[in-house]
């Protein structure tokens, strides 16, 4: 499997597991840098990688009401801010490839969405700026032809690259994981990574929005974790129904400290198992 480094972040790490974990959107300073905070202090208890996720921007939204962000520049700002303040990497998504450009000197991972990833001139921007680029897996890819939105941003030179689970259609507003594409997925060498909180997403769901349903968010993160994936990636929230964005699949902030010990503890019985 392609291992590389983020910064001083060496992937997948020393546990085997490393997290993407943060807010859906940047609300504010203060609440970003209150997550931040605390997946600080989980990274450096539990001795796991942690790169902070926040969307600067939210392109895809069911409705034109739902909010998008508090402005892309001020956004950025925080996340830049999140990165000096606690060392720690940090990830946002771009839509196109105009965005590229903007985000690319705040962030460390540039996140392609999943109803992009078939977008070549996207990937191909996001990957020649030579930051790490994590593809979200489409809701309609199987999970084979992942293989080749990874050639494509690796076409540039770029070994940087991850790709990411987050469910699949199954008929109007569900999602169903089949856990055969995690393997899959790792078959192309590239680090495979769990995204939990979407996985449990109901897109479209909530009357212009999109709905959840979180009490399946742990059985699939364990699940995943047992297949051996490389990542996890969770949204976090101080006040998850209080959330602009997504609130019915983001995790509370209080809550995410022992759910990682509980699956990092998992994840030990599986390199257990694969040692002997």
């Amino acid at each position: 499997m392609q291992k590389f480094t983020i910064g001083s972040l060496e992937l997948p790490g020393p546990k085997g597991l490393f997290l993407i974990a943060g807010p859906c959107l940047i609300e504010s300073r203060d609440m970003a840098l209150q997550v931040a905070a605390a997946l600080d202090r989980i990274r450096k208890e539990e001795h796991v990688p942690v790169i902070f996720k926040g969307s600067y921007r939210k392109a895809n939204r069911s409705s034109s009401a739902s909010f998008t962000g508090i402005g892309d520049r001020e956004a950025l700002e925080i996340l830049s801010e999140v990165r000096e303040t606690f060392g720690m990497p940090v990830l946002t998504d771009v839509h196109e490839t105009g965005e590229v450009e903007l985000a690319a000197p705040y962030v460390d991972v540039l996140q392609i969405p999943a109803f992009l990833c078939r977008q070549t001139d996207l990937l191909v921007a996001a990957a020649s700026t030579g930051l790490a680029v994590n593809i979200k897996k489409g809701q309609f890819m199987a999970p084979g032809d992942m293989a080749y939105a990874a050639e494509k941003a690796a076409s540039t030179g770029n070994r940087k690259i991850m790709l990411t689970e987050r469910g699949t259609t199954f008929g109007y507003h569900n999602l169903v994981v089949d856990f055969r594409s995690l393997p899959i997925m790792g078959d192309s060498g590239w680090p495979v990574v769990f995204d939990a909180t979407h996985s449990v997403q109901l897109p479209g769901a909530a009357s212009g929005a999109s709905g959840g349903d979180r009490r399946f968010l742990m059985p699939l993160a364990r699940a995943a974790v047992a297949t051996g994936i490389d990542g996890l990636f969770f949204e976090v929230h101080p006040d998850p129904v209080r959330a602009m964005s997504d609130s019915a699949t983001q995790v509370a902030l209080g809550d995410f400290g022992p759910m990682i010990r509980e699956l990092l503890q998992i994840q030990a019985c599986v390199q257990t198992i694969h040692s002997r």
